[in-house]
């Protein structure tokens, strides 16, 4: 791993040479809460990574025991903006803004702006310590990221109404049960597990990762009539444009990697 060229007060940015790379959330004293410059930051370096051709495949994590808390409250009424500018700097619209897979590495607590940000990750792996909550309600705020539409399509109305309206926490164990976190690790294993998930998916070409997860984003939420339609549109847009050549070519390579 290779440190980024651009340095981050509020974020470690690391780049791999195999394709992907890593952003870690570093407000540890402050578990990790999304404050105005943390935000502009994050901004910054995911349009640089996308910029980036040698970068595919995107993770996202927190340094310390949190993922983080969501919004820093102590922000709430600064800077001349509504919410500590929530909607302006909107950490989420950020991260969809690379177009690779988005691997949430959820490292510790990923509490309501956390949780957003995480239900907003492609596939999400957790600790095993890792804890969420949704609670919005306690202080009288509705969530503004899409936080309460990806809670609904990840566990369900009545699952999403249940984290909702009680604000509590509820474990990494809950969540995978839930559908809501694909795998969860031991702490220690948790980093190395997302980038080996990484590397799996870089075994595939790059152009079809972006291909693919626009597809299923496409079609999320929408009858099965419309999925089949959306499906059909983009691959005949798709694989008009692969030959046989290089589909054999691909075959040849993973025969050789024993695949």
């Amino acid at each position: 791993m290779t440190d980024a060229a651009t340095a981050y007060a509020n974020l470690r940015v690391t780049r791999s040479d195999a394709g992907f790379a890593t952003i870690v959330l570093n407000r540890p004293e402050k578990l990790n809460t999304l404050s105005i410059a943390l935000r502009r930051e994050l901004a910054e370096a995911v349009a640089a990574l996308e910029a980036d051709p040698g970068v595919h495949v995107l993770i996202l994590t927190g340094e310390g025991r949190a993922f983080t808390a969501g919004m820093d409250l102590d922000e709430w009424d600064a800077d001349g903006g509504v919410a500590a500018r929530a909607y302006e700097l909107d950490a989420v619209k950020a991260l969809q803004q690379f177009s690779g897979p988005l691997i949430g590495a959820i490292n510790g607590m990923a509490i309501t702006g956390g949780l957003e940000i995480a239900l907003s990750c492609d596939l999400l792996l957790a600790s095993s310590e890792a804890r969420f909550a949704d609670t919005h309600v306690k202080v009288g705020l509705l969530p503004g990221w899409g936080g309460s539409a990806r809670l609904l399509r990840r566990v369900g109305i009545a699952r999403a109404k249940e984290i909702a309206l009680t604000g509590g926490f509820f474990s990494a164990a809950e969540a995978h049960a839930w559908g809501m976190v694909n795998h969860v690790y031991a702490p220690e294993r948790l980093q190395g597990e997302a980038e080996a998930l990484a590397l799996r998916m870089l075994q595939n070409p790059p152009a079809g990762l972006i291909a693919y997860k626009r597809l299923l984003d496409a079609e999320s939420g929408c009858t099965l009539e419309e999925s089949l339609r959306i499906e059909r549109e983009a691959s005949v847009a798709s694989n008009r444009a692969v030959t046989r050549q290089e589909i054999e070519s691909r075959l040849a390579r993973l025969r050789r990697q024993g695949r």
